[in-house]
């Protein structure tokens, strides 16, 4: 279950990172509340998943599947660069995600 705490957890920090951008600095206020909850949210599902994982895991997984994910919304939606090297670095993070979900054994 800690696992799909840390994915919920990372889709809510997507939400606001993203929110972020809506937020225009805070000025926008319905994008503002929506970022504020979704990071609300987010750590207190990142709070759950570290119940049981080990706080550098659920961090490293919790930060790179949000800024994989951050950064494909950008490409999509903000018309951020789309390069190869910037698609491989992005590549990268979740290489090292699955690295760090597969290599977790539980200590019972």
């Amino acid at each position: 279950m800690a696992w799909i705490y840390i994915l919920i957890a990372s889709v809510f920090e997507i939400s606001w990172a993203v929110g972020l951008k809506y937020s225009q600095g805070f000025t926008q206020l319905k994008a503002s509340i929506f970022t504020v909850i979704t990071m609300i949210l987010s750590y207190i599902f990142l709070a759950l998943g570290t119940k049981t994982l080990p706080i550098g895991t659920a961090y490293a997984v919790w930060t790179g599947i949000g800024a994989v994910g951050t950064a494909i919304y950008g490409i999509l939606f903000f018309n951020e660069p789309k390069e190869l090297i910037r698609i491989f670095f992005i590549f990268l993070i979740v290489v090292g995600i699955i690295g760090l979900r597969l290599t977790y054994k539980t200590t019972s």
